[in-house]
């Protein structure tokens, strides 16, 4: 069959660019006078063009004249009649106009669609042919409405689109190249004919157990093995309804074309070849020439007939469990045994509602856990078991069950008469009807409930689980309140024990299958080079979607298989159900298949993974990837595509119009300190009392930060201060005569925070916007909003944000990428997509601020707009714009990351802060750096930053386990061990990292999350706060972290910002009343800057490596004054010549005589260079007259700063020769040298030795006028040491310490001599 829309009016010139899906607009219709042709014979064909066309049809007596002048025409076509219908005498093809384009959905296989193509280009050269693939939603999302899928030229499929946004309730995705959408409809048709062999074998399964197969369908249509064809095709198979033979006919038909497509591109579906012979087998049956039921030939294949079954007496399970509720016996002695992922969530969720709970498991740090929780353990099975009421047992198989209930130490020999045994393991139904034989031997009236669950591990935890359970009344009447409160959905199967396992292995059976075929499926669309994320999107609403479908593939998507449910487990369980129909002689073909698919995982080492690994069996058997990554977008190439920035510079304009309305001060409420990464000499309050605001408006700033750290709390806390600081600015404002503010909500540059939530909780006190601003935006952190989709640079692409591990943040996690489509996941439909408004990157090039100034002035009031950009000029020509519209009366409240915030306030970016611009001098202290952030991004930068700075870095990691998992005494004594040590290494100049444990533990929900979060904080902050050692300088990393120390360890309550300490990385000068003030503050964000960039920052402020000689030496040359190089013997003399220098801030000179070096060795050498690593100010050490070669060799091997080559007993000539030879091995170690000329006699001038050295020394000033740069000092200082030991009646302590008095006080004279006092 045919259909054309008319070619008037034209498809316009210029179309929307490729986007993954598009919605119609919100006033669509149906396209008027859409003509068609239908054969007589076919009404199905007839009622989906009605649908398709909106009901607008206008009948045509041949295919040529439904197509005569049109700019669209769609066809919908079997494989068989194709030529006929387009090249017949009356086919389409001679109808068609210049410029029309067909979209064909068809049975075709991508080959002879390819023929089609090239066989139409050949009659007609200019009409252009797409795929489609046309199918009705069934998702709740797109629930009765047609969704398009075309393929093929891009500019033909856009023009397509306008077309189908035009028709009511139509979904079009515009999607990859030619025969891309049928090659999506064959995986669809796998899926589809795999659930339908799995339904029927499920049911029979079920029936066969004794289940009434309507139970089994009330239960499964709403569990984990539920698929769409399931519940469409269940229904027919129960009443022999006659469409079953044409549902399997069909499926039958489009599994051929599956399997032939498998085998053009060699890849092989075991599960549908298998599921594709028993559709064959059950078409066989026949009346005649034609087809007849096949329940008839399944009844013989399963030895059941399910309508005789259907007719038997039915019950309500869940009505049952409610009657059971009502009349059930109270318990609150509960015994619990499996304390693992499930376990552990339902035994603390009846600790909550008000159990007692005593437990075991083999696990003890799980017992810990459990006892933190207010919980009671015990240290085996039987002493869990005596005296209780009831006794739940959640084991991982049969044999454990056996083991704890039976083995040594097990439960039942202690178990009280009258207990009752809740057994939630999924196990197989014989071994439930055992094990309550085995218990009714024991004559005690211990009565068993067989109870499976289902749910994972989340619903557990909230008592939300959907459980079967049966057994005697009497059993259920004891059970009944404990299952309740686990449960969301109770049902009470009838049949005794063995009964709930029954359903539970029915749904296992499909869930597991489902799990398979979701892998073979999403396999064999990475065969057909198909994009699988995109082909996921699309098959959520079709008809091949199962419920494991859609909560698998996205860990095969991600490639994540982090495990929920491990592939070991489908091995059991599929095991259960492989011997379950063994033994009743029941072949089940396809779940024998998905078995084998997952032992097969199990065997390659994947046991343990998720179960969605057994992806990896068909990825490692065929060399496929499933993973579904973004398309590598070049950064440098998509900014390079984008048009040329606005020509003005709006920056003037900016400062002038803000200068125009100079008592708005702009209050910016950020969710983390490191919201000022693009501002300086800008205050930030951590408090925010009236009082303070109020001192803070009087300064009529520009702007002031009030940090609220509100990202680390539950949203109903953040919402609750967002409120408290609005009212607090409001009421402060009140005081401020002629004052007005607006207010920006800054928050992460990767989407997470609390919102919509707090910007609810400013408007509820501000009142109502006019719209919502949302610009994520921050040029130094790699951030992009481009065509409406948030990007993430890493490092030359550009990735789209919700593929990042930032959108599966524990507490902040988010899907989309197109901020459109996160304004309404986040808002929960609240803001649809539809109404979202865009500023574009055209906009704001092209046409300029006042055209955003127009764009924000028509919005409707409470719009929500979010802003593209990839510039800092972008954000200065939106700001320009938005400014406009707020002097024209409009307000907005803005939710952003940091750039804006320097855009809107007009501030130039200025170039990154080192230590020298602070004055910052060398340290007696180390630095601390203090590691909370957990993203992927910090952890890399910590391995740099060790590998960098290892040896000069002092590491102290925090284990996460010990400070949020454990006991209150074991987390005081990590804490403990960790202000220990790192008080002795800042103490000793070591600059010293204090990092978490980088094993990410998480909760099972945000607000878990979030609550360890709070624990490693608090726990930081805590070692902070006792690390009574001033460092140099301090670096928190991540935003909650950086928060928590600044405001409760150092107790700021504001700050400056005085700049950045590298691009996005903002550096802090604390208030007075802060432990440290003056101590440079720099707040690292988790998310900024490359691998090495913490380990550049730490480098830069690191405490100065040592200076050299000559780099002294020129400093008193270019100052006027010389070095003095005080001779030392002992310790006393490094510490006089040291503690003279710092008292004194001058340089100096450590020098060590041969005849001292022979006497103190190696231990003086290393004690003078350790003085000079330690000082404050710039000490060096040098050897001084070297007269022998082999000791000036040894020296230049043990770490001096300078030699002097003594050579004055050769002649001149030798002389020169050996200092020339030093000289070169000296400088290739970038040591300075000092030469000796010569040596006095003793007779120049009259004078002595002794008094020439003297004369040198009185006429200090004018030989440093003269240019003399090093005076030696030797014999008086050794002359005071001396002297101090003629003092009688003291210890060698006193001794000590009175020699180096008296030898800094001659040192001390001599630093003020030779001008070098001050000149630090």
């Amino acid at each position: 069959m045919a259909s054309a829309a008319p070619h008037a009016p034209p498809w316009p010139s210029s179309a929307p660019t490729n986007s993954a899906s598009s919605s119609p607009p919100p006033s669509s219709a149906p396209a008027p006078g859409v003509r068609c042709f239908v054969p007589e014979a076919d009404r199905s064909a007839s009622a989906a063009l009605a649908e398709l066309s909106g009901g607008g049809l206008l009948r045509c007596a041949s295919p040529a004249e439904a197509a005569r002048d049109s700019a669209l025409v769609i066809v919908l076509i079997d494989a068989d009649g194709v030529d006929e219908l387009f090249f017949g005498v009356e086919g389409i093809a001679k109808g068609l106009c210049t410029g029309a384009a067909v979209l064909i959905r068809s049975t075709l296989l991508p080959s002879q669609l390819e023929k089609l193509e090239q066989k139409l280009a050949d009659e007609k050269k200019d009409v252009l042919l797409l795929d489609g693939y046309i199918f009705s939603g069934l998702s709740d999302e797109l629930k009765q409405q047609i969704v398009v899928v075309a393929s093929g030229r891009q500019d033909v499929a856009e023009r397509a689109r306008q077309f189908f946004n035009g028709l009511d309730k139509t979904i079009y995705f515009a999607e990859g190249e030619f025969c891309t959408s049928s090659k999506i409809r064959l995986v669809n048709d796998l899926l589809e004919s795999i659930h339908f062999i799995a339904s029927v074998e499920a049911m029979y399964l079920g029936v066969r157990a004794g289940i009434h197969p309507s139970i089994i369908y009330d239960i499964i249509s709403n569990a984990a093995g539920s698929s769409r064809i399931f519940v469409e095709l269940v229904p027919k198979l129960l009443s022999e309804d006659p469409l079953l033979i044409d549902f399997l006919n069909s499926s039958k038909k489009n599994a051929s074309y599956v399997m032939d497509m498998a085998k053009a591109v060699t890849f092989p579906l075991p599960l549908l070849g298998v599921a594709y012979q028993q559709l064959i087998h059950g078409s066989s049956a026949v009346i005649g020439d034609v087809s007849a039921s096949p329940l008839k030939v399944w009844e013989a294949s399963f030895g059941a007939n399910i309508v005789d079954a259907v007719s038997q007496q039915i019950y309500d399970a869940s009505k049952l469990a409610d009657q059971l509720v009502m009349e059930s016996k109270s318990a609150k002695r509960i015994g619990f045994i499996g304390l693992g992922a499930m376990g552990f969530g339902m035994a603390s969720h009846l600790l909550k509602l008000g159990f007692y709970v005593v437990a075991y498991d083999v696990y003890k740090p799980t017992m810990a856990r459990f006892d933190d929780l207010g919980g009671s353990t015990k240290g085996s099975p039987e002493e869990v078991a005596k005296d209780v009421e009831i006794l739940i047992i959640m084991v991982a198989n049969e044999f454990q069950a056996d083991s704890v209930l039976y083995g040594s130490a097990g439960a039942v020999p202690v178990l009280s008469a009258g207990t009752s045994v809740i057994l939630s393991s999924t196990v197989s139904p014989g071994f439930v009807i055992r094990l309550n034989k085995r218990l009714e031997a024991e004559c005690r009236d211990i009565k068993l409930v067989d109870a499976p669950v289902s749910g994972g591990v989340k619903r557990a935890a909230d008592g939300t689980l959907t459980i079967m359970a049966s057994g005697t009344d009497e059993a259920l009447h004891c059970a009944g309140a404990v299952l309740s409160a686990l449960s969301e959905k109770l049902y009470i199967i009838k049949g005794g024990c063995g009964a709930a396992s029954s359903v539970k292995m029915v749904n296992q059976l499909l869930a597991g299958v489902h799990i398979a075929s979701a892998a073979e499926a999403m396999a064999f669309a990475a065969r057909l080079n198909l994009r699988t994320r995109s082909v996921f999107e699309i098959l959520q609403h079709a008809r091949g979607y199962s419920w494991m479908f859609g909560n698998r593939v996205p860990h095969m998507l991600d490639n994540d298989y982090t495990p929920y449910s491990a592939v070991d487990i489908f091995v059991k369980d599929l095991g259960i159900v492989s011997c379950e129909s063994s033994n009743s002689r029941i072949p089940v073909h396809v779940s024998s298949i998905a078995h084998q698919l997952f032992i097969a995982g199990s065997a390659s080492g994947w046991g343990r993974y998720d179960d969605a690994a057994v992806v990896k069996v068909y990825e490692t058997l065929t060399g496929v990837k499933v993973e579904g990554k973004p398309p590598l977008l070049s950064k440098e190439d998509v900014l390079h595509s984008l048009p040329a920035e606005w020509p003005e510079d709006p920056m003037d304009d900016l400062v002038s119009v803000a200068s125009r309305n100079s008592k708005k001060i702009v209050v910016v409420l950020d969710d983390d300190p490191t919201g000022t990464q693009t501002v300086h000499d800008i205050e930030v309050l951590t408090e925010w009392p009236v009082e303070a605001l109020v001192e803070q408006f009087l300064k009529l700033p520009t702007c002031f930060f009030i940090l609220t750290n509100s990202r680390s709390m539950t949203a109903d806390k953040a919402m609750l201060l967002v409120q408290t600081v609005c009212r607090n600015l409001e009421a402060a404002a009140k005081n401020v005569p002629g004052v007005s503010y607006t207010v920006v909500l800054r928050g992460d540059s990767t989407l997470r925070g609390h919102f919509p939530e707090e910007a609810d909780a400013a408007v509820s006190v501000l009142g109502e916007m006019d719209a919502w601003i949302i610009c994520p935006f921050f040029l130094q952190g790699g951030r992009y909003t481009i065509n409406d989709i948030h990007y993430v640079a890493d490092p030359d692409r550009l990735i789209p944000a919700g593929e990042t591990e930032f959108a599966k943040d524990a507490a902040f996690g988010y899907k989309s990428s197109n901020l459109r489509q996160w304004v309404e996941e986040k808002t929960r439909g609240r803001v649809s997509e539809k109404r979202v408004s865009t500023i574009s990157i055209n906009l704001l090039r092209k046409q300029g601020p006042n055209a955003v100034c127009q764009h924000l002035y028509s919005l409707e009031k409470g719009s929500v707009c979010i802003v593209n950009a990839a510039s800092e000029k972008d954000m200065a020509v939106f700001a320009s714009g938005m400014i406009q519209a707020e002097l024209k009366g409009k307000k907005f409240l803005c939710r952003t990351a940091a750039s804006f915030v320097s855009a809107r306030i007009g501030i130039k970016p200025k170039p990154p802060i080192c230590p020298n611009d602070l004055g910052l001098k060398r340290a007696l202290t180390g630095g601390l750096i203090v590691v909370g952030s957990y993203v992927p991004k910090t952890t890399k930068q910590v391995d740099e930053l060790r590998s960098q700075c290892g040896q000069s870095l002092r590491v102290i990691e925090v284990s996460v386990e010990m400070v949020s998992m454990k006991s209150t005494e074991d987390r005081d004594q990590e804490i403990s061990r960790v202000v220990e040590l790192g008080n002795a290494y800042i103490q000793n100049r070591k600059d010293t990292l204090v990092v978490t444990s980088r094993q990410l533990i998480t909760g099972k929900t945000p607000e878990e999350s979030l609550e360890i979060n709070y624990k490693v904080s608090s726990a930081l902050v805590e070692i902070v706060r006792r690390i009574d050692s001033k460092p140099r300088y301090i670096i928190a990393k991540g935003g909650i972290t950086s928060s928590d120390i600044a405001t409760k360890a150092l107790e700021a309550r504001r700050a400056k910002v005085m700049g950045q300490a590298l691009a996005g990385v903002p550096l802090w000068q604390l208030g007075p009343e802060s432990r440290f003030p003056g101590v440079p503050y720099i707040v690292f964000p988790g998310n900024v800057g490359d691998n090495s960039a913490l380990a550049k920052v730490v480098q830069n402020w690191a405490s100065p490596s040592r200076i050299s000689t000559k780099q002294l030496l020129l400093n008193a040359e270019k100052g006027g004054y010389a070095i003095g190089a005080f001779n030392v013997y002992n310790l006393e003399g490094v510490e006089a010549v040291v503690a003279a220098a710092e008292a004194e801030n001058s340089p100096a000179i450590l020098q060590i005589h041969p005849s001292a070096l022979k006497q103190g060795g190696v231990p003086l050498v290393a004690s003078c260079i350790a003085a000079a690593e330690q000082s404050s100010v710039p000490i060096t050490v040098h050897y001084d007259h070297g007269t022998s070669k082999s000791d000036l060799l040894q020296a230049l091997e043990m770490g001096f700063d300078s030699v002097m080559v003594d050579g004055s007993h050769l002649t001149l000539g030798e002389n020169i020769l050996y200092t020339k030879s030093i000289s070169s091995l000296a400088h290739a170690k970038g040591l300075l040298v000092e030469a000796e000329l010569g040596r006095l006699s003793g007779s120049e001038d009259g004078l002595t030795v002794e008094e020439y050295k003297a004369r040198f020394t009185d006429v200090a000033q004018e030989c440093i006028d003269l240019g003399v740069r090093k005076f030696n000092v030797n014999t008086e200082v050794r002359n005071s040491y001396l002297e101090s030991l003629k003092k009688s009646g003291k210890d060698l302590i006193q001794v000590m310490a009175s020699a180096k008095e008296a030898m800094k006080a001659v040192v001390t004279e001599k630093l003020h001599l030779f001008g070098s006092a001050g000149k630090a």
